[in-house]
């Protein structure tokens, strides 16, 4: 008996199986598969119509080949919708690294229908006025996390949030909707969008997306702290930083390679 074959147990043998569709789904035949595994043929036509028969397998009647089925992508739904509504709890300990690494506040945003809504704030000591607390709704024209969302939302989408007038906060605030969309275009060329002062005078921030594994912008990062600490001119290492996370957040929730 061939060892591979016998070190494996029944378990280790599907989901060995499952695995080697991995990374194109490519379809495979019996044979093909006890090669590449090492695997008797007879085990692996065993379990490879059991996988068909529950639907976590397709099978080409035309040519005999398998393939990954129904059954294996509503799990992927059900993990999928898990991760982006337990986020917090996920991103938490990569937003607390990069506060304890950039000693600055850390805030993740997610936008629902109109609004932004600050989901988690790992803070630290200040003495300068933030936005809004946990849980609040932020204007999702001054938010850097909003912004870093919206740049690489369908347009339809942003479009949608423009329907009434921008309000001013500071002299820096845009309020025009043809500006802002520009600055989106910005953004996605250079992947972090700013917060300069346009929210609170004397506040800036730097934000990056996150995206899940369809590739839409699911929440976004901003880093937040006193204009004159948090900038964006290539001298700190606060843009790297923040979208360095934001790419590991997206990497470990959402399996981007």
């Amino acid at each position: 008996m061939d060892q591979k074959t016998e070190k494996f147990s029944s378990i280790e043998k599907i989901l060995a199986i499952l695995s080697i569709f991995k990374p194109h789904n490519q379809e495979m035949g019996t044979v093909e598969i006890s090669k590449k595994l090492g695997l008797h043929k007879a085990t692996v036509s065993r379990i490879l119509l059991t996988l068909a028969e529950h639907d976590y397998l397709s099978r080409n009647h035309r040519s005999k080949k398998f393939s990954l089925g129904p059954e294996i992508l509503k799990l992927a739904r059900v993990l999928k919708q898990s991760l982006e509504s337990n986020i917090v709890q996920f991103t938490k300990p990569h937003i607390d690294a990069l506060r304890d690494s950039v000693k600055e506040s850390v805030a993740l945003e997610v936008i629902s229908e109109k609004n932004s809504i600050l989901a988690y704030l790992a803070d630290v000591p200040r003495k300068i006025r933030l936005a809004g607390g946990l849980g609040d709704t932020l204007p999702f024209h001054t938010a850097a996390g909003a912004k870093a969302i919206l740049a690489f939302s369908a347009p339809e989408f942003v479009d949608n949030l423009m329907t009434k007038k921008l309000p001013r906060f500071t002299p820096n605030t845009i309020t025009d909707p043809t500006v802002l969309k520009k600055q989106f275009e910005e953004i996605r060329e250079r992947g972090y969008s700013t917060d300069n002062e346009e929210h609170d005078v004397g506040v800036s921030a730097i934000g990056a997306p996150i995206f899940n594994s369809d590739k839409e912008p699911v929440a976004g990062l901003a880093i937040i702290g006193p204009s004159h600490r948090v900038k964006w001119d290539g001298a700190l290492s606060l843009v790297p930083q923040i979208k360095e996370t934001a790419a590991a957040i997206s990497n470990d929730l959402f399996l981007l390679k």
